[in-house]
């Protein structure tokens, strides 16, 4: 029979005598659950935190997990204010870990027993963990950017532009990347890594919005992923001729200018890098302080944004719905059997106006400088 990973036999040679054993053990425990995770395949920066959290827990109890009491959690978690959120994920963290240890597949009830004389057990259950009974946990502050600040945004970074030039400092062209990045983020309801993952040949025609060009729809193919599972992918289709716009000019005429046509990536740095999410978080910020807008607004207000302009302009939600969905994928509104009309400008479930929307977005502005009206 094949060994589970990070069975205790594996983790500890038999016949090793250590100077510290329950020191030894402890931290054969956590290499094991590293392994253990490893094997269902979750990332680095999942695995590295939650063994950070348990080692945090058993410095905070001053015992090993074979000693550790239901009244230890209890007292970890409310030693300190943290948000609800954070409270659910160290909670949810030890009871993983705690659930590992105390399996007895994985070998280390039967190793505790025989050299401690305790077993370590699950401390943490219905009774002493917060119970997840809303979809959503986050703040309460955190909203979408209103119309009003999407365009003040918007124009600080194409006020920046002129800004640098005018000084005759260098950056010009970093500015224009940055603009119309910023732009992206929101037209195409982005997240910050789906953003910077973008490459050139991720833009693609839409037959039903041939006025778009090669600028019709947008393969986004490193979505937020599922745990131990791959990015997801969608078809995000352009509904904002504006931006469409902004985005070829950056493409076609900006972005040559960095000198790096080799490089697959649609934002480039100035030394041939692709830019990082920190990067645009960093922009983002420095644009909002800049502007005194409040701090609860992040760069993913840009793409809460973007679904809540799309509901108040009278998109069919049906329609956002699926633009938004990794599962069904844009490309799937096209052969929808219950649309009942011809799929518009960017394709699909779109009222007449969305394309074009004369009191939201200025149909006449080009380029870099693209931006909403009032």
């Amino acid at each position: 029979m094949t060994a589970l990973p990070g069975v205790a036999h594996l983790m500890l040679a038999d016949g090793v005598l250590h100077l510290d054993p329950a020191s030894a053990v402890f931290e054969a425990m956590l290499a094991g659950w590293a392994t253990q995770q490893r094997a269902r395949f979750l990332k680095v920066n999942t695995i590295e935190p939650r063994l950070e959290l348990v080692r945090r827990f058993a410095a905070f109890t001053n015992q090993y997990p074979w000693q550790w009491e239901p009244a230890e959690a209890e007292a970890f978690i409310t030693s300190s204010p943290v948000a609800v959120s954070t409270a659910s994920n160290y909670q949810n963290t030890l009871r993983l870990f705690c659930a590992y240890a105390s399996d007895v597949r994985y070998g280390w009830v039967a190793r505790c027993l025989e050299q401690f004389g305790s077993v370590p057990r699950q401390i943490l259950d219905e009774w002493n963990t917060v119970a997840h009974v809303t979809e959503y946990e986050g703040q309460p502050h955190r909203r979408p950017l209103t119309y009003d600040e999407v365009q003040a945004l918007f124009d600080a970074a194409d006020g920046r532009v002129g800004e640098i030039r005018s000084r005759g400092r260098k950056g010009a062209l970093a500015a224009q990347r940055d603009a119309a990045l910023l732009k992206t983020v929101y037209a195409f309801g982005l997240r910050r890594t789906e953003t910077a993952r973008l490459d050139v040949a991720d833009f693609g025609r839409n037959p039903r919005a041939p006025q778009f060009g090669r600028y019709g729809t947008l393969n986004v193919r490193y979505g937020k992923a599922k745990r131990g599972q791959p990015p997801r992918r969608r078809n995000v289709l352009s509904v904002m001729g504006w931006a469409v716009e902004a985005v070829a000019d950056y493409a076609e005429n900006i972005r040559p200018k960095f000198g790096f046509a080799d490089h697959p990536a649609l934002w480039v740095t100035e030394r041939g890098g692709r830019v990082k999410p920190a990067e645009i978080n960093a922009r983002f910020t420095a644009y909002r302080d800049a502007l005194g807008l409040p701090r609860a607004l992040t760069v993913h207000s840009e793409r809460h944004a973007y679904v809540t302009h799309l509901t108040e302009d009278g998109t069919d939600r049906r329609f956002i719905q699926l633009l938004l969905s990794p599962r069904m994928g844009v490309h799937d509104v096209q052969d929808e059997p219950l649309t009942g009309a011809d799929l518009r400008g960017g394709g699909g479930y779109l009222t007449p106006s969305i394309t074009l929307i004369p009191r939201r977005f200025d149909a006449c502005s080009a380029g870099s400088d693209a931006r909403l009206v009032a």
